[in-house]
């Protein structure tokens, strides 16, 4: 089993940056791929930005890509969202999750809150 704990929200200014934070646990993190989705009040839950195991290669939703960085670091289990010029549009919870290659099941964190203020 793995859990995922996401740290780093916070209220912030439009234009700052927050670096988000997802610990996991388990044996066989190094092999999952990694993400990050965010959801809004009154509004379906998107994907932002996902990373492979390897940490090689990366995708970004079109609303975020050139603010938004995610990496990871497999010796921490750990997988980053660096967030930068933040809009008020990104404000939500932000989810992260996490793919086994074995069971092929989708592990979620709790969420971690995440406001900008224009």
């Amino acid at each position: 089993q793995v859990q995922l704990v996401e740290s780093g929200g916070g209220l912030v200014q439009a234009g700052g940056s927050l670096r988000l934070s997802c610990a996991a646990s388990g044996r066989t993190f190094s092999s999952y791929g990694m993400g990050w989705f965010r959801q809004a009040p009154g509004k379906e839950r998107e994907f932002v930005a996902t990373i492979r195991w390897s940490g090689g290669d990366t995708i970004y939703a079109d609303s975020v890509k050139g603010r938004f960085i995610i990496f990871r670091d497999n010796a921490k289990n750990t997988v980053y969202l660096q967030m930068n010029s933040l809009k008020p549009e990104d404000t939500a919870v932000y989810y992260c999750y996490a793919d086994s290659p074995v069971s092929r099941y989708r592990y979620w964190g709790q969420g971690t809150q995440v406001t900008v203020s224009s």
